[in-house]
């Protein structure tokens, strides 16, 4: 799993950023589909194309923690309490749904799309599941 999710961080980096197609909770959906699941964030693709728009969706999901834990279901993913090489998380404050980050564990750390790229981020993590 290590070597799949390293092969994929590094393709991913190089894609430039772009809200509604690659940004930081899209980044969990492309991992779903890198490892031959169907796009769970297909909904959602496309239907936005700025900052205002991905927060829009957020405050009508409640948090980013809800917007993730239901495209992860639409794939069979589990809920569970520690993250292990290749999980989803979201991360962050628990408080501001706009400080949280979809992330994936590589065993060590949590993985973010920032806009300039994949980075690591320390935050607690609000929700991981495995799939």
């Amino acid at each position: 799993m290590e070597r799949t999710l390293a092969e994929f961080i590094g393709a991913y980096r190089e894609k430039s950023w772009r809200p509604g197609e690659v940004d930081c909770c899209l980044f969990l959906a492309a991992w779903a589909i890198w490892l031959g699941h169907s796009d769970p964030a297909q909904h959602l693709r496309g239907t936005y194309d700025s900052e205002d728009g991905f927060r829009a969706i957020i405050e009508r999901a409640g948090s980013v923690s809800a917007l993730v834990g239901s495209c992860v279901a639409v794939i069979g993913g589990k809920n569970v309490q520690r993250p292990a090489c290749g999980a989803f998380g979201v991360i962050g404050s628990a408080g501001n749904i706009y400080r949280q980050f979809g992330a994936i564990h590589d065993g060590k750390r949590w993985n973010v799309r920032f806009k300039n790229g994949v980075g690591f981020m320390a935050a607690a993590p609000l929700a991981i599941w495995v799939i």
